[in-house]
């Protein structure tokens, strides 16, 4: 009886409910989609680097050095020797270990010197590797492999060539010594996407007979001849560092951390990526304040509709009076109105927000490479459901109230 009275009094006001559940599923929508979006911010953050269990680098604070040797956000505060790097990689509990080397640019994009080892050794998002879908990789000295939003930005095909940049802003070119792409990797949705990989014999080689940044004479032909030489380098940037045994971790990271060489530091991703976490609480608390904000708003509202149509419903409640329903009658009606438009406002919401998944979810990871799983949905999105169930509820209570306190004859004296 009481499900029949609603959906017949909804059906005659079909716009006013159809526009308050509709407020309803668009306040749900963005709150679960900040919680989607922020739940895969962390995922893809946390899944950048996979395998690798120390990240050393020279002295500097954990998140730092997280951030420019995995993410390339920010600069080093130093390089380290070569002779280190070696006596490093010489430790028993070194399983393998693949040298860094930045501080140039290409066109905006950074510049990293490495080993053909970082492509088999750099896992992400699980045990997943890089791999090259166009070419290969480095052979020659002067070759260069592109992530992907590299080569989608700048246009560039195998074969073509490109000048790298001496510095992260700088516009000194290495103009005498070009490379090659010779590769072009498969898209990661990681910062690999957005670097331009070279070898470590060629960042040595471009920066023969310079001095404290600045380009050697343009008349020195023996520069030029000795860029060709494959030398070992001077200096690296950072190492990623695989252990025998989970167990070594702890001792070789105490070990690199009190080296007597020159001051290092030896962080656990894992841990550096918490501390990172720490640091942008504030910003998640905020997402979240603000979208939570929406659908209190979005109730609220729900409220102001419920009292704004009791004036033009007082003869539907008089008529309802007249028939034999009571007082409480018509208070269940206005609360379970509310719970009814809440209820298909919530759902209508959660299908909006796994069919927009479902949409864009390749644009998702192409664009800003955030992981966006599609999964059925979870305790969370019933627990949001019910949630708001119960809050249309309690914002129902007054103008129910306000309705329960009508008399027949106040409908009754209505004029149209």
């Amino acid at each position: 009886m009481l499900f029949r009275l609603t959906l017949a009094s909804m059906r005659a006001r079909a716009t006013t409910v159809v526009i308050s559940v509709l407020s309803v599923a668009l306040s749900v929508t963005l709150f679960l989609g900040v919680e989607k979006l922020r739940h895969g911010a962390r995922e893809s953050f946390a899944s950048t680097i996979s395998g690798t269990d120390l990240v050393v680098g020279a002295r500097s604070g954990g998140v730092q050095l997280l951030l420019y040797s995995v993410f390339r956000v920010g600069e080093a505060t130093n390089n380290f020797s070569w002779q280190s790097y070696r006596q490093i990689a010489q430790r028993p509990e070194v399983d393998w270990i693949v040298p860094i080397s930045l501080g140039d640019s290409h066109r905006q994009f950074r510049v990293m010197g490495t080993t053909n080892g970082y492509f088999e050794r750099y896992k992400y998002r699980g045990d997943q590797s890089l791999s090259v879908v166009q070419g290969a990789l480095m052979s020659a000295l002067f070759d260069a492999v592109i992530g992907a939003d590299v080569a989608r930005a700048l246009g560039y095909e195998i074969g073509d060539q490109m000048i790298l940049s001496h510095g992260i802003a700088s516009f000194v070119p290495h103009a005498d010594r070009p490379f090659r792409v010779s590769g072009i990797l498969e898209k990661t949705g990681t910062p690999v996407d957005r670097t331009v990989i070279v070898s470590l014999g060629a960042i040595e080689a471009i920066h023969v007979d310079w001095r404290r940044g600045q380009r050697p004479p343009s008349d020195t032909g023996a520069a030029a001849g000795n860029a060709q030489e494959v030398r070992p380098p001077t200096y690296v940037t950072a190492a990623l560092v695989g252990v025998k045994s989970r167990l070594q971790i702890v001792a070789l990271q105490r070990a690199v951390n009190t080296y007597r060489g020159e001051p290092l530091s030896a962080v656990l991703p894992g841990v550096a990526l918490q501390e990172l976490w720490q640091i942008l609480g504030g910003v998640e608390t905020a997402l979240v304040a603000v979208s939570g904000l929406v659908v209190v708003t979005a109730l609220l509202g729900l409220m102001a509709t419920l009292f704004s149509t009791l004036i033009s419903r007082q003869r539907e409640m008089a008529i309802f009076r007249a028939m034999g329903a009571g007082p409480r009658v018509i208070l269940r009606l206005m609360v379970f109105e509310a719970v009814v438009i809440a209820g298909l406002g919530g759902l209508l919401g959660i299908a909006v927000l796994y069919a927009g998944l479902y949409v864009t979810q390749p644009q998702i990871e192409a664009v800003l490479g955030l992981a966006m799983p599609i999964s059925a949905p979870a305790l969370r999105d019933a627990g949001v459901l019910v949630s708001i169930v119960l809050a249309a509820i309690v914002v129902s209570i007054a103008p129910a109230l306000r309705a329960y306190r009508m008399s027949v004859s106040d409908g009754m004296m209505v004029r149209n």
